[in-house]
C-alpha cells in the first residue's frame, strides 16, 4: 500500500545542473537575480547549484529565489581523481558544509590564474561582487570517483556522474564504462544526447535511470528537460521518484 496518496504528488520542472559566477567558467551573467529570472521565464520549479568543487554562492541563490517559488538545492560538480565530473546534491546547507571541507581538504593547493581560467566570484543574492575566490577550483581534487560516491551517498546526498557522455570530463569518456558495483542511483547525459540515442549508444545505460540536464554555463543553456513527480521538491524526494518509490517517477524528454 501506497504511504503517501497521489494527490500529495505534482510534477517538479527541474534543472540539475546550472553553474554560476563561482565557476571560473561560467559568463558573468549567471547571477543570481538573472538565473533566477531566466528559471522563471522557463516554468522552472528546482534548480541546482553546481560550481567547480565549491558551494560558497548556494546560499546567495537560496536568498535570491525566496517567494519565487523556486527550490534551490544545494550543490556542487566536483572533479574526481579520474577527471571524472559527478554532481553532488544536498538537501541541507549543514551537508553541503560538510561535503564542502572534505573537498577543500582534497583541493591541490593552487592558485586561480584568472586571465587564463577566468574569474570565480562570490556573489551576494543581488548579483554584487563580495570576494573573488583565489582557490584553482577547476581541478581534480585528491578524492576518486568511489570516494566521492560513498562519502555523498553518507551524507543523505546524490551522486550523480555528470554528461557521462562526454569525451572530456565524462564517466564513459574518461574511463570507458560505468564501473561495476559502484552504488550509482542515477546518471546524467547532455542536453545534446536524447535518452533514446544515449541507451542505443551505450547498452549497459539500461540499468540505470537517467538525467537530461543543461550544464548550465550561460543563461541560454538552462533547460526544462527533466521533471519529477513526487511529494516534495527535495533531494529526499528525488531519490524516491529515481527508484520509482509509490507512484513517484520522473520523466525525460
Amino acid at each position: 500500500m501506497s504511504l503517501v496518496s497521489d494527490q500529495a504528488y505534482r510534477w517538479y520542472c527541474s534543472e540539475l545542473h546550472v553553474h554560476s559566477v563561482l565557476s571560473p567558467c561560467a559568463e558573468i551573467e549567471m547571477l543570481p537575480p538573472l538565473v533566477i529570472e531566466r528559471a522563471l521565464q522557463l516554468g522552472l520549479d528546482i534548480i541546482a547549484i553546481t560550481d567547480h568543487n565549491a558551494s560558497e554562492n548556494v546560499p546567495a541563490f537560496q536568498r535570491a529565489a525566496w517567494g519565487t517559488g523556486i527550490t534551490i538545492i544545494p550543490g556542487m560538480e566536483v572533479q574526481t581523481r579520474e577527471e571524472v565530473h559527478v554532481i553532488c546534491l544536498f538537501d541541507t546547507l549543514e551537508q553541503m558544509t560538510v561535503w564542502q571541507c572534505a573537498v577543500n581538504e582534497a583541493l591541490p593547493g593552487l592558485k586561480n590564474r584568472p586571465e587564463y581560467f577566468g574569474e570565480q566570484l562570490r556573489v551576494n543574492a543581488e548579483g554584487e561582487i563580495l570576494k573573488r575566490d583565489e582557490r584553482l577550483l577547476i581541478t581534480s581534487v585528491s578524492l576518486g570517483l568511489q570516494d566521492v560516491v560513498q562519502q555523498v551517498r553518507a551524507l543523505e546526498g546524490l551522486a550523480i556522474p555528470a554528461h557521462i557522455d562526454r569525451r572530456a570530463f565524462g564517466l564513459l569518456g574518461s574511463l570507458g564504462m560505468v564501473p561495476e558495483g559502484l552504488p550509482l542511483e542515477a546518471l546524467e547525459i547532455s542536453r545534446h544526447l536524447t535518452c533514446e540515442a544515449a541507451t542505443e549508444r551505450y547498452p549497459s545505460l539500461h540499468n540505470f535511470p537517467l538525467l537530461r540536464s543543461g550544464d548550465a554555463h550561460r543563461l541560454s543553456e538552462m533547460t526544462t528537460l527533466t521533471s519529477f513527480y513526487m511529494a516534495a521538491p527535495s533531494v529526499a524526494e528525488m531519490r524516491l521518484a529515481l527508484q520509482g518509490i509509490d507512484g513517484r517517477k520522473i520523466v525525460v524528454r
